[in-house]
Order: structure tokens, then sequence, then C-alpha cells
């Protein structure tokens, strides 16, 4: 950063500059001290910087346009599903009958909310083809902990102690092994065959009567259909194991095939990704889980009901695995999900699907020429390149990463998944128009010929950003949080 051109806001005061104007106080001044601890009334003013307004909007300002989002540009995290939010979602929740109501109030007093939040559970449990559904997970890793708890609870429901493995295929999200972990589960790691896709006879050799479940993603993190999945559905079933859905990749099969119509016992959903709520940064998150019937008791309380007419936080369940959240899940994100499925409709959420499978196949089969492609067959919504050609030349992964920032793009997910050496795992979304695919595609090309005429150029991208390539363990170890003056 180059603070001649853009001086730091401390940098920027000057004693006696203000940027507000408060009235006088016009009430009795309060005894703090009689009030407060000592030790936590200051015996000095802060040192904070005296600057004027404009100076205050410029500085957040710019600020802002250093930063990347969704909003300004192309987002091709692959397995992150980071896709355009409708801002009819955010004017929804803005509504006072939604944002100036409080989780403690009275059920009676929030029938409206309820309803909402009734609603979407019916529909998530009809998009999934699932029994029943809770909204209370607060993201999708605390969605997967929680299916994993339930299927504990069903098995030791049938008096079934010794289930104590949980079978992860080896391209499986991260979260899939450490919920496992974090339940109390073994994770086993099952084979990827030649096709990508999970090997079944490596599957029959791993599974036996100390098989708790099966994480699947489906489509995998791959971007691959698994089309033997009744098949795996059959196996796990037959040594009493269940079928647990990892929910991340819904979007390319929504209208089209259901988790249940699977045989999946258990589902997380990502509304932060699936159905359009602001996702990035840590959060915010909503990750429902539905049920098949057999396990549907097993639900965290509360579970919300409609009877005689009337929405209710149902508590009274004795067979529960508890609360995982408190009050009853996101209710932001919710609403947010609930106004896209409302908008988008039956046949819009199938259209989905159909442009984010297009979407990745076309950018997959453009690029097939200039970058190795593992798997050939026809993708779903999201597709795996490797760059082994081009670490031949001495050039990585990270620095075609590094290098994509250049041109104003946000790289792809790298590295990821583990089972593809120098993997790039691109995943378009299906809001992006052809126009901003075509420039992404072009910009590959051109890198990768850059790779070929100019290596270390690439190797010490990026140049024009106004960080350039940071030392990222140190960077994650040892963060400077404050500013030094």
């Amino acid at each position: 950063m180059n603070n001649q051109d853009y001086p730091l806001i401390f940098e920027l005061s000057k004693p006696g500059r203000t940027s507000h104007s408060l009235p006088d106080l016009d009430v009795e001044e309060t005894d703090i001290e009689s009030l407060l601890d000592p030790a936590y009334i200051r015996s000095t003013p802060p040192n904070l910087p005296e600057l004027s307004e404009l100076q205050i909007i410029r500085h957040y300002t710019g600020l802002s346009r250093r930063n990347y989002g969704v909003d300004s540009g192309f987002y091709p995290l692959g397995s992150c599903t980071m896709k355009y939010n409708p801002k009819m979602n955010e004017d929804v929740i803005r509504l006072e009958g939604f944002s100036h109501i409080h989780p403690y109030q009275d059920p009676e007093s929030v029938q409206g909310a309820l309803e909402v939040m009734y609603d979407l559970q019916t529909a998530l449990t009809e998009i999934t083809g699932m029994y029943d559904v809770s909204l209370q997970p607060a993201a999708g890793a605390q969605g997967e902990w929680t299916g994993l708890m339930m299927i504990r609870a069903f098995h030791e429901g049938n008096n079934d102690f010794k289930r104590s493995k949980v079978i992860v295929p080896d391209s499986a999200h991260g979260t899939n092994p450490a919920s496992a972990s974090v339940a109390g589960f073994e994770a086993v790691t099952v084979k990827t065959n030649e096709r990508g896709l999970v090997d079944l006879e490596d599957l029959k050799r791993v599974v036996d009567h100390h098989t708790a479940a099966l994480m699947l993603t489906n489509p995998n993190t791959l971007g691959l259909f698994e089309e033997e999945i009744t098949e795996m559905a059959r196996i796990i079933h037959d040594v009493g194991g269940r079928l647990y859905y990892d929910g991340a990749n819904l979007n390319a099969i929504m209208g089209y095939t259901r988790p249940g119509d699977m045989g999946f016992d258990v589902v997380h959903l990502n509304l932060h990704k699936t159905f359009t709520g602001p996702h990035g940064g840590g959060g915010p998150g909503s990750g429902p889980v539905g049920v098949s019937e057999e396990i549907a008791r097993f639900l965290p309380k509360p579970v919300l009901r409609k009877r005689n007419n009337k929405f209710e936080l149902d508590y009274d369940r004795p067979h529960s695995i508890g609360r995982v959240k408190p009050f009853y899940g996101n209710f932001g994100i919710n609403v947010r999900a609930y106004t896209y499925i409302r908008t988008m409709g039956a046949e819009g959420l199938k259209k989905v699907s159909e442009y984010a499978v297009l979407n990745a196949n076309y950018m997959m089969r453009r690029l097939e020429p200039v970058f190795k492609l593992p798997y050939s067959q026809h993708c779903k919504h999201e597709f795996v390149l490797s760059g082994e050609n081009q670490k031949k030349l001495g050039v990585r992964t990270l620095d075609i990463a590094k290098r994509l920032l250049d041109f104003g793009y946000h790289p792809p997910t790298i590295y990821f998944p583990i089972n593809v050496e120098e993997a790039m795992m691109i995943e378009p979304t299906e809001t992006e128009a052809k126009e901003t695919l075509d420039g992404f595609i072009d910009t590959m090309i051109e890198i990768a010929d850059g790779v070929k005429n100019n290596p270390e150029y690439v190797q010490e991208a990026p140049h024009t950003t106004i960080v350039r390539r940071m030392d990222e363990t140190r960077a994650a170890r040892k963060p400077i949080l404050k500013y030094e003056f």
C-alpha cells in the first residue's frame, strides 16, 4: 500500500476537526462511578482520530472499493456457491414485521414470522423429499453435526451401541470428517474410482456392522453425479447404517431429483448458498436439516408446529437431541430463502439447476484444451481443472490464482478436492451471463499463454493490486489487527 497515495485515517487527523454535532446534555448526569467498576472507567480520553465528515466518508468509501464481493465481480468459488443475492430479499427482511420483532416475544405476537418459517420448512421438505425439517442449525457445518447426532441417537434408540464409524469419500468437503469426529465417530475414507465417483468395491470393503452412516455429496465435489447412488443406499442400509446428504451442491439438481428419492435419511442444506442468502466472511449462515420419518423424533427442539390454526414452538420432545442453537435458527437468512423460493416457484428452481449445469459445462469444454481435465464426462454445477501442465513449466495453481487478481477476478477454489493435483475448482452458478463467463475464460487462456511465454511474470503476480503477494502462513498465524503509530 502506498500511504502517500492513500493516507491512513490516523495520518489525516488534525486537532480540532470534528464530524459530529451532539446536543447539549438535557438530563441529570448520573453518578457513573456508582454504577460501574472503577477498573472500567477511563482516566484519559481515547486516542481517536479527529476528522471531518467528508474525510471519514472518503476513507470508508475507499476501503469499500478495495473489497471484493459478488456485487462487484465474478466470484467462481467452486463448492462455495458465491452467487448473486437478490435485493428483493433484503427489502423483505427489512419489513417491520420481521426486523422489529424479538425472539423472546410471546409466540402469539409473532404468528406471521412463525408462519413464514413453517412455510419455509414445508417448502424445503418438498424440495428435498424428506419427512420433516428443522431450521435451527446456524450453518452447514452445524447442520452436519446435528444430522450425525440424530443418526447417533437413532442407533442408540435401537439399543445399537456398536455404530462407531462414518464413511466419507476422499473427495468430500473437509467439514464431513470433522463433523464426524466432533459427533464422536471415527471417519473412514472410501476411495474415488477412475471416473471420479465412489468406488463401489471399496465401499463394500469398508462397510461393516460398525458403520453408522455414509456422508455423501451428490453431485460430489468434483461436480459429478453419483450414478450408483441407489446401490450405495442399499449397501449402507443392508448393514443397518444410514445415508447422510451434504446439501452443499443441491443447486445442481433442484427440480430433477431429491435426496429423499435417492435413499438419504438425513440432509442438511445451505440456505446461504443454494437459496441466495449472503455468504462469505464467516457468515451469516443457515443449515436446516431434513430427516426421514424414522429419525424425525430426534430433531432438535423446539420443533415448529401448526396446531388449531396457530403456530407454536413445541418443547415436549423426549427423544430430541436438544437445542443446537439459541432461539430458532438464523431468522434473517430464513426469510431471505423463503422470499427466493416464493419468487422463483417450482419451475424457477428447476431453471436454476438447468442454467447452473449449462454454464459449468460451457466453461469446462472451452477450458479443456488449455488445462488438464481429470474427468471428462459432463459435469453438473461445477468442475475441476488441474494445473499439472503449467506446473511442469514452473507455475503453480497458486500463481495462476494470484494472476487472476490482476484482471479483476476473484480466483476459483484451489487445491481442493485434495485428490486432484494442482486443483482449480470452478463454479459459475446460474446467475452469471455468458459475456461474464467468456471474459473469465479468455482471461484463463491468456494466463495459460503467459505461463508458456513469461512464467516468471505469472510467478510474481499479482502486479496491480493494492496489496501484493503476502506471506499467507505468517498472515494467518501472526496477524496485525491494529494500526501502529
